[in-house]
């Protein structure tokens, strides 16, 4: 089992970055693929990226390739987000996911197993 604790957001100009951390507790951070999920107002939760345990695939939503990038600490136990070039559509409460599985491509809510409390990205135009 692992709990995910996130951190990092905030109130950012459109064109600015932030970039989120996701802390994990357990000693077994490394078998977990991650990833990154995000909600806005009235709308589903959405995928945003992922991260095979290695840190050497990575998997992104259209959205937001070229913008966003995913890394991961195994040594800290911690996953990053690091968004560039943000848009008000970039608004959302973003969540960091765990998961056991190996497949790191996986887009659905319902495939990944654990989830943090979330944390508010709010970018003004």
């Amino acid at each position: 089992q692992v709990q995910l604790v996130e951190s990092g957001g905030g109130l950012v100009q459109a064109g600015g970055s932030l970039r989120l951390s996701c802390a994990a507790s357990g000693r077994t951070f490394s078998s977990y693929t991650m990833g990154w999920f995000r909600q806005a107002p009235g709308k589903e939760r959405e995928f945003v990226a992922s991260i095979s345990w290695s840190g050497g695939g990575t998997y992104y939503a259209d959205s937001v390739k070229g913008r966003f990038t995913i890394s991961r600490d195994n040594a800290k136990n911690t996953v990053y987000l690091q968004m560039n070039s943000l848009k008000p559509e970039d608004t959302a409460v973003y969540y960091c996911v765990a998961d056991l599985s190996p497949r790191w491509t996986r887009t659905g809510a319902n495939e990944y197993e654990y989830w943090g409390q979330g944390t508010q990205v709010t970018v003004s135009s």
